[in-house]
């Protein structure tokens, strides 16, 4: 093999390469704008949510999350977001999940999780295993069986 022929074979080797790492950046990068926007949406429903509790004593109900929520930016990004305020009493912690929604990305930076409202307004992403432990602990009885049907 001559000298020419071995500099094209590294430069094909170089440019296969380097367009792998670029595909699988990107797809990272999108999951990590999914993540991102997703995210966006839940803070601006913990701002509104917030506010009701401020102006009203408690926590708005579904419906009213429901007509509320399309208008979120970055709602697309949320995916079936369950709302739990039927099951928020006034004894509940503030570290008990309003909200909340499961993402299953297939990136290495975001990978499966949940993307959580407390209902002292903090959101934040929870590993799938951690989140499934804390909602058991939170749930009732009377919402596992709403969600078996």
């Amino acid at each position: 093999m001559n000298k020419r022929q071995k500099t094209i074979i590294i430069d094909f080797a170089t440019i296969i390469i380097a367009t792998a790492i670029a595909v699988v950046a990107m797809i990272n990068l999108k999951d990590w704008v999914n993540r991102s926007e997703a995210r966006r949406a839940m803070e601006h429903l913990s701002q509104i949510v917030l506010q009701y509790r401020k102006e009203n004593g408690c926590v708005p109900p579904e419906s009213y999350v429901d007509r509320i929520k399309e208008n979120l930016e970055g709602y697309a990004r949320l995916g079936d977001l369950r709302y739990r305020a039927r099951l928020i009493d006034p004894d509940s912690s503030p570290d008990e999940i309003l909200a909340y929604t499961e993402k299953n990305y297939r990136s290495f930076i975001v990978g499966k999780g949940c993307l959580v409202l407390r209902l002292d307004g903090r959101v934040e992403w929870m590993d799938k295993q951690k989140f499934k432990t804390l909602l058991a602990q939170q749930q009732k009885p009377l919402e596992i069986e709403m969600l078996q049907k």
